[in-house]
């Protein structure tokens, strides 16, 4: 798998996974929060999947 297509699965997963994390005090899940949270987790995604590209 090459790095560009691993960094976009990082970018899904991760914004994903931060849209919910405000779920967690209740907060909805199109709340102003859960954008911010997604933003970070697709930045976070964008990260881990370069990081997992160079790896391989």
């Amino acid at each position: 798998m090459n790095s560009k297509s691993l960094i976009w699965i990082g970018i899904a997963v991760g914004s994903t996974i931060g849209a919910y994390i405000p779920a967690l005090w209740g907060a909805g899940v199109l709340s102003f929060s859960s954008i911010i949270f997604s933003t970070l987790g697709g930045f976070a995604g964008i990260w881990a999947g370069y990081k997992l590209g160079q790896m391989i």
